[in-house]
């Protein structure tokens, strides 16, 4: 097996000399805990521990994977060792607790989790379980948090999101899942099939926490007759105990074309009449319309930005394997010297072509993820109402483009990574094979790719009548604008400055089409998402090349750190030349309006 390759560098210069970290730290909910100085020791240690636990079992997660036999999942054999161990040393649910007083800001969590996800990318169980017990956290009653998260936290209980069936998919609104009132306050009768389901069973722990959407009887059609349902696969008894087992049936495991590590299962609920649910928040209100969807979009949303950094780790671990091997595998000659001496394929022009492809597409989306994090800080911890409701906005904005555009690229940088392997890349013995299939279900996860650019286009960009996505493409300006004179960025602010022009007149040329016709926001939403993306990622890349040049001009070539900044440099070159003028070309489709993918008859395809 590879060793498994990563680095902190890149994460130190964006929590050190990018972003405003000390201002984070220096709230009150970190000041006396953490400091500057302590995010090498944090970020350092978290990685070793993924090099060295969670690597090594990621071999596993893909040669044996999850089984279901007679009704219960079982995982390989090292998970258990592997979640006990980040349980134990502070890297399990409790990452997620938002009353530990040790608790990381987001912007050094998020760098953590990047370690362990680019080291077993199926390895979301963790995860899962705290996100499940944040959102209890948020919206149960005392009694519910007093039960359940303890146990949750501690990774002693597991837990799920139970959305989806197998009828509707991602139209939320059409699920069937009922609830029935008991004679018990608060608690419902589940009846329902739920598919696709993360951890939905395993054997890590003693219990599995499932959070369910399902409908009271009587309450109204379509998504706001929706409630929220904590479903234990075990009932809880009042003093915090196991009871007996609460008619929660693995009735499938998906056999999945990558992530096998991850059990994705079909449950059925209530399939002898006994499956219990304590309801989450109000019944439906007296126009029956009920609270979940709302409560449930809270880990939605974490679940969303997540899943966006996680494409960012899968990414940059095939980037390191396809650098490595490009530059060991000697094959072939330079084409300015044909009859001399066979080079490593680093030299030769188009490996090196798509190299930068992958290195500069990662850091522009980590960039977005982070920058993102930033924010979220705000709002957790920020003591000015007017700054958290800034950022509250700014992340609503950031957060269909952190899902959707670092999952649509990672299918195609992980692509390129295979590439440079040759056919090598095809055989599984190489580990950039198992990341091409880990990969690709990021872009279906929480809502398709094309449900982000709906909610990016149809409801973001007109929050606040506008006001809000003008101030966010404001920011982009103003870090343009403060760049106009970067030595060596001629060429780069031009380009940069006719993007956002473009991408002003595809706005309004959008907005005056859709008057029209209005198929044609959902014929254009994914490009129009894409291009927003490019123009905000090419601002961001330029922000990190603006201090790079700088510490360029202070160190000598034979600095350690210089070949890091000169990268820098040339990543955001790359990206703003290559990458960023593809916005222009989907300006121009727009600009055209063609319509023959709705004009053509379905016979004709």
């Amino acid at each position: 097996m590879a060793e498994f390759m990563y680095s902190s560098r890149e994460h130190k210069f964006i929590l050190k000399e990018w972003l405003d970290s000390e201002k984070i730290l220096n709230f009150d909910s970190f000041k006396d805990t953490f400091d500057l100085d302590d995010i090498d020791m944090i970020l350092d240690q978290a990685l070793l521990a993924a090099k060295e636990v969670a690597a090594p079992v990621n071999i596993d997660a893909d040669r044996i994977g999850c089984e279901l036999k007679d009704g219960k999942v079982t995982t390989p054999p090292s998970f258990k060792k592997l979640y006990k161990f980040m349980c134990e040393n502070g890297y399990g649910p409790s990452l997620h607790d938002p009353d530990d007083e040790n608790r990381l800001p987001e912007i050094i969590k998020y760098a953590v989790l990047e370690y362990f996800g680019a080291a077993i990318p199926s390895f979301d169980y963790p995860g899962m379980s705290g996100g499940v017990a944040r959102l209890i956290h948020s919206f149960g009653t005392e009694n519910q948090k007093k039960v359940f998260l303890p146990k949750m936290y501690s990774g002693e209980w597991g837990g799920t999101m139970a959305l989806t069936e197998p009828h509707c998919g991602s139209d939320v609104g059409e699920i069937t899942s009922t609830a029935y009132p008991t004679d018990t306050p608060g608690v419902y009768k589940i009846k329902g099939t739920k598919c696709f389901i993360t951890a939905g069973d395993h054997d890590l722990t003693d219990n599995i926490v499932h959070l369910m959407l399902a409908r009271i009887e009587g309450a109204a059609p379509g998504t706001k007759g929706i409630s929220l349902f904590i479903v234990p696969k075990i009932w809880v008894n009042e003093d915090g105990s196991l009871g007996e087992p609460n008619d929660v049936l693995s009735v499938g495991l998906e056999h999945k074309l990558g992530m096998k590590g991850s059990a994705t299962v079909m449950l059925d609920f209530g399939s002898e009449d006994i499956c219990r649910g304590y309801l989450v928040g109000n019944p439906p209100d007296e126009n029956n319309r009920a609270e979940g969807m709302a409560q449930m979009f809270q880990m939605m949303n974490e679940a969303r930005q997540g899943v966006g950094s996680g494409a960012v780790n899968i990414a940059q671990a095939a980037y390191n394997y396809s650098l490595q091997y490009a530059k060991e595998r000697i094959q072939g000659k330079a084409i300015t010297n044909p009859r001399g001496p066979r080079v490593r394929i680093v030299e030769h022009e188009d490996v090196r072509r798509m190299l930068m492809f992958q290195k500069s597409i990662i850091e522009a989306c980590r960039a977005m993820v982070f920058k993102t994090a930033y924010l979220l800080d705000l709002i957790n911890d920020s003591p000015d109402k007017e700054e958290k409701k800034w950022a509250d906005g700014l992340v609503g904005i950031n957060t269909p483009i952190i899902k959707a555009y670092p999952t649509d690229m990672v299918w195609q940088t992980v692509a390129e990574a295979i590439q440079i392997h040759g056919g090598y890349g095809f055989i599984e013995e190489y580990p950039v094979a198992q990341y091409a299939r880990d990969s690709k279900i990021l872009s279906l996860y929480e809502g398709t790719n094309f449900i982000q650019s709906l909610d990016l286009v149809g409801r973001k960009w007109s929050q606040n009548n506008g006001q809000l996505f003008v101030s966010w493409l404001e920011e982009i300006n103003e870090t343009i604008g403060k760049n106009k004179n970067l030595e060596g960025f001629e060429r780069e602010y031009e380009i940069m400055t006719k993007a956002k022009d473009s991408y002003r007149q595809m706005l309004n040329e959008f907005t005056s089409k859709i008057q029209e016709d209005i198929r044609l926001m959902t014929l254009f939403s994914t490009r129009i998402l894409h291009a927003t993306a490019m123009l905000w990622g090419g601002s961001l890349l330029l922000e990190h090349a603006a201090i790079a040049v700088e510490k360029l001009k202070e160190l000598n070539s034979n600095h350690a750190d210089y070949s890091f900044y000169n990268g820098k440099v040339h990543s955001a070159k790359f990206y703003i030349r290559n990458i960023v003028p593809d916005l222009f070309k989907i300006c121009e489709v727009i600009k055209d309006g063609d319509t023959s993918t709705l004009d053509i008859p379905e016979e004709a395809f």
